[in-house]
């Protein structure tokens, strides 16, 4: 069975359905999100009329908001407790939270595929109340436990960025129908900038990193030696210092900022795909899924890095160096492969403590990796990567427009695939708690 190491504190943890309806929620829009880029490379390559109004900005906050973000609230709300060894704050924020954040990405998405424009101040309120309320609730949780370590640290972080990414945002939806950014104020551009960037490397992957350094650790069942926590150091300081800078300088325009920003998340970045890779190389574990997962975030780290260096030495405040390298590899490979692989072991984790930790000892129980279809992870493997693959070589070369429609439809396959496998575990060893997900977590 997969590693359970002894010093969780498991009985900390909320209910079962609390994190699995955050989970659940976001495999819908994980799959909402590769259907839509679906439908916009089919609109590109005139195979079909597929969508309108600014779908592209639909299928980002889809994907980066609707499943990861969604999902790391969940992991968040499941794991901060556990590792923490203190009670979750408050369950019925939890729930609340998610219906927030639920109607927000959905308000966002509907309003921006139909042109609705008027509706985007309020989808965006609504989204912004539950990342609040997700900072109050796991914020207050981190507060009772002392003295933090790294991964704390760094969600303590990201939920500061959270802050900051959606009072932004809100800004940016009023905008669009008041007008509140340009002539005498900061354009609206330098805005969307420090917005992206403030939410794709400080919110999302600080939360990342952060998980990385217990996960990658934990299911390795190796330790950090003494270059992987001097790189650690480095990137717990300079990342977040990075991420501010970038984000600054492009605010306000000023290119050597945001290169000396950039430069420290790009070595961030890297220092992260270095640790990752030496714990993966030293594992003394079987290969798993989430494992398998991890080696190829790793490599997408590294290659992210090295790509993005040259881009952001010339300008990273220019509109075509907003992700760096790319936003398909840095969204696919860096961010959508470790939560992808974390799912994989997640999931099956909270199901089995819940259904069949009691039973250990006194009768057969399976193993974590018992629960999920080796078979389908296989496949969805496969259409992933190579959907990703597809998907980055037309960000980096004069690719034919059949490349993007091929790629994300590889991907959506593996998306449906993986969401499939997970949600069979839930079906099939939850207990009958499937049917329950979008009830109301219990009473305090």
């Amino acid at each position: 069975m997969s590693a359970i190491p002894g010093d969780l504190d498991t009985d900390s943890q909320p209910p079962m359905a609390v994190p699995l309806r955050h989970f659940v929620v976001g495999f819908g829009f994980l799959v909402a999100a590769a259907a839509l880029r679906v439908a916009i490379a089919a609109d590109a390559t005139g195979v079909a009329d597929a969508v309108s109004g600014i779908a592209p900005l639909a299928h980002v906050h889809l994907l980066l908001v609707g499943w990861v973000c969604i999902t790391i609230a969940g992991a968040m709300t499941q794991f901060v407790p556990v590792w923490s060894g203190t009670s979750l704050h408050s369950q019925r924020l939890a729930a609340v939270q998610l219906w927030l954040l639920t109607l927000g990405v959905t308000g966002l998405v509907v309003a921006m595929l139909a042109g609705r424009l008027a509706l985007l101040p309020v989808a965006g309120a609504v989204l912004a109340l539950g990342f609040w309320t997700l900072a109050y609730n796991v914020g207050r949780t981190l507060v009772a436990a002392h003295p933090l370590d790294v991964t704390e640290r760094h969600f303590l972080l990201a939920l500061g960025f959270f802050v900051l990414v959606t009072v932004l945002g809100v800004v940016l939806a009023i905008d669009f129908t008041r007008g509140l950014l340009g002539v005498g104020t900061v354009p609206r551009t330098r805005v969307v900038a420090a917005h992206a960037t403030l939410a794709v490397f400080g919110a999302v992957l600080t939360t990342v990193f952060g998980a990385l350094y217990q996960l990658a650790t934990m299911f390795t069942q190796t330790e950090l030696d003494r270059l992987d926590g001097l790189l650690a150091g480095f990137e717990t300081v300079a990342f977040p210092v990075g991420v501010l800078a970038l984000a600054g300088g492009r605010l306000v325009a000023n290119v050597p900022l945001a290169r000396a920003g950039g430069l420290l998340v790009v070595a961030s970045v890297a220092a992260v795909g270095i640790v990752l890779g030496r714990r993966l190389h030293a594992a003394r574990v079987p290969r798993t899924p989430m494992l398998t997962r991890y080696a190829i975030a790793a490599v997408g780290m590294i290659g992210w890095a090295v790509a993005t260096t040259p881009t952001w030495l010339r300008d990273p405040t220019a509109l075509d160096a907003r992700f760096g390298a790319g936003f398909d590899s840095l969204a696919l490979f860096v961010v959508g492969f470790v939560v992808l692989g974390t799912l994989y072991h997640v999931v099956p984790f909270v199901v089995w403590i819940h259904r069949y930790a009691d039973r250990l000892g006194y009768e057969p129980v399976p193993m974590i990796d018992d629960l999920y279809d080796d078979r389908l992870a296989t496949v969805d493997l496969v259409a992933t990567a190579g959907g990703a693959c597809c998907l980055v070589a037309a960000d980096w070369a004069f690719a034919p427009s059949w490349l993007v429609l091929a790629g994300g439809a590889l991907f959506l396959l593996g998306t449906l695939v993986f969401s499939a496998n997970l949600l069979r575990v839930v079906r099939v060893h939850g207990n009958g708690v499937l049917p329950t997900l979008v009830g109301t977590a219990p009473s305090e």
